[in-house]
């Protein structure tokens, strides 16, 4: 009995490792990117952002007690019940939420306050699990792939009005559990091929995309058999193609707001206003380049400290890192990220309870999807989104979301050991 209690309270260490030093990181960094060479304040000054963070960490620690603390099951049973207050709490933000940076999406007084959609991920995650790991549930049938869309969706879609297009672009990472778990594979190869076509209108003129389009259905046309159902296949793929590709350019044009609709084009190409809607791409490139190897040393970067760089301390931390740190600190910060993403599909794999396995892989996409976007803009291979770095950005509601959707998993699978135990006696 006393060996069950002890695997029931174990943690996976690896995971647990990997989390506290993206913490120690981050915080680091958090010092560094806003360090007031005037000032010489400790970093645990309450009245600078890494004071401020490490609050916030330690609010995470206690946090992570009552997750551990807390029965296995209730996460289950309770799942559609957080779900559904988070839901509530996204709307009344449409209400009474305040604007930030253009999106109304904080609830708080004064200077404190919360960003609602930050928990949405983690409860998103412990709902769409619940749904799926009912055994008459099957993604190869309509009905039940539109009610697991809709549990994705609809915070999906609250956050988009709150205007916060960077959180509601997350909930597409759902795609990554949903295929797991029996996805058929032509709906994310659809994606892919929208998302690829997105990008062509982005390259080439609406009107020669047409026309290439054109072409190729000719020349498609005289290679097929020419029966009746692959005339009309061909003719249906063409025009489904023509119009992805109109719609594609009147969402740019025509939907996209104006900030949005630059950060596309400098995507696109870099060069076209370095001073103006290109200046946080080319100053995060310059400050990640100008760290070459080894980094100029902590403390030491010079586009940090005359505040080159915008957001420095938030969605574009990793400038701070490639600058201070170098190649080398940036390939401990992608291995840290990486190891946990491998660790936790690993685990993932390894559960016994569906729910489990679910939800464990919606936490490494929803990892996955913030690592990869935020490194990607960061660099110029992503259009800037606004999303955190997990784990390094400042911010508490971040934090403490990321520590939420982790350790949850991890108390998940510390049940897992004492049902192996279990079995094994």
């Amino acid at each position: 009995m006393a060996r069950d209690e002890k695997l029931v309270r174990t943690i996976d260490l690896p995971l647990l490792f990997m989390y506290m030093a993206l913490l120690f990181l981050g915080w680091l960094t958090i010092y560094a990117s806003e360090l007031d060479v005037n000032a010489n304040l400790p970093p645990w000054d309450l009245s600078i952002s890494s004071g401020r963070q490490l609050l916030f960490i330690g609010t995470s620690s206690v946090l992570i007690i009552l997750i551990m603390a807390t029965d296995y099951k209730f996460y289950d049973i309770f799942s559609y019940f957080i779900y559904g207050a988070v839901l509530l709490v996204l709307v009344a933000v449409l209400g009474i939420g305040k604007t930030v940076a253009g999106s109304k999406s904080w609830l708080g007084v004064g200077s404190f306050g919360v960003q609602p959609s930050e928990f949405a991920k983690f409860a998103a995650a412990l709902a769409l699990s619940k749904y799926l790991s009912n055994p008459l549930i099957r993604l190869d049938r309509w009905p039940d792939l539109y009610r697991a869309a809709a549990i994705i969706g609809v915070p999906a879609i609250l956050i988009l009005l709150q205007n916060d297009t960077g959180s509601t672009l997350v909930f597409s990472a759902f795609i990554i559990p949903l295929f797991r778990e029996g996805l058929p594979p032509w709906i994310p190869n659809l994606g892919v091929g929208v998302v690829f076509l997105f990008v062509l209108t982005l390259i080439i003129p609406q009107t020669w995309l047409l026309v290439i389009i054109g072409i190729l259905a000719v020349v498609f046309f005289f290679l097929i058999d020419k029966t009746l159902n692959n005339i009309i296949a061909l003719v249906v793929i063409a025009l489904v193609v023509c119009g992805v590709v109109i719609g594609a350019n009147y969402f740019i044009n025509d939907v996209l707001q104006p900030h949005q609709q630059n950060r596309i084009k400098v995507l696109v190409n870099p060069n076209i206003d370095p001073l103006g809607v290109g200046w946080n791409v080319t100053q995060s490139k310059n400050a990640i380049g100008s760290g070459g190897f080894f980094g100029k040393g902590y403390l030491e970067g010079t586009q940090t400290k005359f505040n080159f760089v915008p957001e420095q301390s938030t969605d574009f931390i990793f400038c701070t890192i490639g600058e201070e740190f170098g190649w080398i600190g940036s390939l401990v910060v992608c291995g840290l990220f990486l190891g946990m993403l491998w660790r936790l599909v690993f685990l993932a794999d390894r559960q016994k309870l569906k729910f489990s396995r679910v939800y464990g892989y919606s936490v490494a996409a929803i990892l996955f999807f913030h690592f990869t976007i935020n490194i990607g803009m960061t660099v110029g291979l992503m259009p800037v989104i606004g999303i955190p770095l997990p784990f390094i950005s400042y911010g508490g509601s971040s934090l403490w979301s990321f520590t939420i959707l982790l350790f949850i998993f991890l108390k998940l699978d510390a049940h897992r050991g004492h049902m192996l135990a279990r079995d094994a006696g």
